[in-house]
This record gives structure tokens, C-alpha cells and sequence, in this order.
């Protein structure tokens, strides 16, 4: 072998091994960085009011990462404008992974199609850590509705004057009530309402016929007989309700009743990646503890905990179905 050989492969060598050492103190840095994450209490901003599944899920899932961190994550509040000040406010704060949001798809994506300009970007300002799925949402029709599927509804709505639940403009009930006209020829009259609280309240009372919501808000008027679930949305049945047919078995198969709801656990965009997976790492381990479990039982929520990965997926699949279904509902923009 020649010395200029030999004097070129050393050079090849020694150009390759000084640019690995300057790549070095970055990788170090990013890596002791995550390392020493969480060296204070990490806020954990939740977009909605105590008492719900969206804040249930937030100090659930808060407690479980805190043991293992050893730092508290401390649960705050912050409510009002459809989740969009609480989510500004992650937006605006440092990414360091000590400030998170927990929200729900409502905040982040419906409303791109009810607000004329939002204070953050949400596909840009945000990455996301977890996908929480909020549930199947059944399809519940009073005991006054001569109906056991959604053929034998849309049968009887044909013929009669029929109200519809949504508990609040531009929601997902909103959304599978406009679906439902559509899909069956329908002409139901949507009753909106604050919240699932009054909406229930008023199926108790006879007052709508219909109504798309959760199982556990909708506890009382399911085990009083008040009203009965005719059809529930996604693309499997409900563990709590196995004997209930998916509305694309019932031949219904519009998109609005094959996608999902959820609660999400987001950190501002720009935190570091291996904060962002270790935090995912530890809710999907969360997600199959005993307590975890038994709440998702409690809520008739069957999948628990995704990854970021999985979310982001879901994400840039099932948001822009979502937007144009918000938008075909001809809501006024704010």
C-alpha cells in the first residue's frame, strides 16, 4: 500500500472523527438535558373545569408520572373559551418540558372551524405526547322511541316530529346529529345545550328523544330504563355494551361515525424529544395500572394511553375529516 494512500484514508478518518466530536457536545448536552428532566414540579394546564373526564384523566395520569419522576406535577385549572386560554397559554410557554396541556379535540381542532382566527397556531405551536381516547359516544333514544336499532329509528323518525341532543354547538353530538339527518333522510330538530349534565336531565323528562353522549354522564337514564343504546360510534363495539351494533354494522358508514374523540397531553412545540418520549413512555405505562384500568371502566373507555407517535398519526389522519365536518355544519365563525 503507497504512504499517499495511507495519508488519504487517515485524512478521510480523521475528517469524519472531528465531525462525530463536534456533533458530540450536542448529543451530550440533549441527552443530560433529558437526564436531569424534571429537576422542579412540572405544571400540567387542563383546559376544562374539575369533575369531568378531561381534568379525571390529567390528575390521574399526573399522580402516576410523579411517582416515577419524583417531582410533583401540579394540576392547574385554567377554563373558559373552549379550552383556547389554556392552550394559548402552553403555547406561549418555554419548551422545556415543565409546562403540559391537556385538552380535548374540541380545543385544538374543531376549532379551526369555529373561531375566525386563534391566539397559537394548533397543528404548529404544540407537539403532541399522548392520545387519550375519551370513548365510545352511544347513540341513546328515550323509552318512549319504539326503536331497538338505527333502521327502526329512522323508520319512526320518518313519521314523527323527533328532537336531538347535542351538548353544545359544533361538538361531536352536534356533528352526529346533522350526520344522522343526512345519512337517513332525516329532519330532527337539534336542542343544544351547556354541557351533557342538562341534556340528560331532559331525556329523563321525556323532553328529546335522542341524544349522542358519554356512558358514565348518561349512567342514570341507562340504568333507570329512561333510555335505551341503539347504535355507538367507532369501529368496534363497546366492551360495556357488547350486545349494542357499531353504526357501521347498522349500515351506516358516513366517516363522523368511525373517527374519535379525545383528551390529549401536548407540550409547546420546540421540547426536547426525549422529554417528549419519556413522558410518553410513562403515560402509556400508566394507562395499565389497576387504577388507570378501573377508571377507564368506569368512563365505558376501552383503549387506554397511546404514544406520541401513534397520536401524531392520528392526528394527520382523522383532523381533517373532523374540520370539514365542523365546517359543513354552517356555524358562523366567532
Amino acid at each position: 500500500m503507497s504512504k499517499d494512500i495511507t495519508r488519504r484514508r487517515l485524512v478521510r478518518r480523521g475528517v469524519a472523527w472531528g465531525a462525530a466530536a463536534a456533533g458530540a457536545p450536542a448529543l451530550l448536552a440533549g441527552t443530560a438535558s433529558a437526564q436531569a428532566w424534571p429537576s422542579k414540579p412540572v405544571r400540567v394546564i387542563v383546559s376544562h373545569p374539575p369533575g369531568g373526564l378531561t381534568d379525571a384523566f390529567a390528575r390521574a395520569y399526573a399522580e402516576y408520572i410523579s411517582q416515577k419522576v419524583g417531582q410533583a406535577l401540579v394540576v392547574e385549572n385554567k377554563t373558559g373559551a373552549s379550552g383556547i386560554i389554556a392552550a394559548d397559554f402552553v403555547a406561549k410557554s418555554p419548551p422545556d418540558g415543565y409546562t403540559l396541556l391537556v385538552t380535548i379535540s374540541t380545543t385544538l381542532v374543531m376549532s379551526q372551524a369555529l373561531f375566525k382566527s386563534l391566539p397559537f397556531d394548533p397543528n404548529k405551536d404544540f407537539v403532541p405526547i399522548s392520545f387519550m381516547d375519551a370513548g365510545h359516544l352511544p347513540f341513546i333514544v328515550h323509552k318512549s322511541v319504539p326503536a331497538t336499532n338505527v333502521k327502526e329509528f329512522a323508520a319512526w323518525a320518518k313519521n314523527n316530529k323527533v328532537s336531538i341532543g347535542s351538548y353544545s354547538p359544533g361538538s361531536y353530538s352536534h356533528v352526529a346529529a346533522a350526520e344522522l339527518n343526512k345519512a337517513l333522510g332525516l329532519q330532527m330538530e337539534v336542542v343544544h345545550y351547556r354541557g351533557e349534565g342538562p341534556m340528560w336531565q331532559d331525556m329523563l323528562a321525556g323532553t328529546i328523544h335522542a341524544a349522542n353522549g358519554s356512558v358514565a354522564a348518561a349512567t342514570s337514564v341507562l340504568q333507570t330504563g329512561a333510555g335505551r343504546a341503539i347504535a355507538v360510534p367507532q369501529t368496534k363495539r363497546m366492551k360495556k355494551l357488547p350486545d349494542v351494533a357499531t353504526f357501521l354494522e347498522q349500515g351506516v358508514n358516513a366517516k363522523a361515525f368511525q373517527i374519535r374523540g379525545w383528551v390529549g397531553l401536548f407540550a409547546p412545540a420546540g421540547t426536547p424529544e426525549a422529554i417528549v418520549q419519556r413522558l410518553s413512555d410513562l403515560m402509556v405505562e400508566a394507562g395499565k395500572t389497576p387504577r388507570l384500568r378501573q377508571m377507564l371502566d368506569t368512563f365505558g373507555i376501552d383503549e387506554s394511553a397511546t404514544d406520541h407517535t401513534t397520536f401524531a398519526q392520528i392526528l394527520r389522519d382523522e383532523n381533517p375529516i373532523w374540520i370539514d365536518l365542523v365546517k359543513q355544519l354552517g356555524i358562523d365563525p366567532q
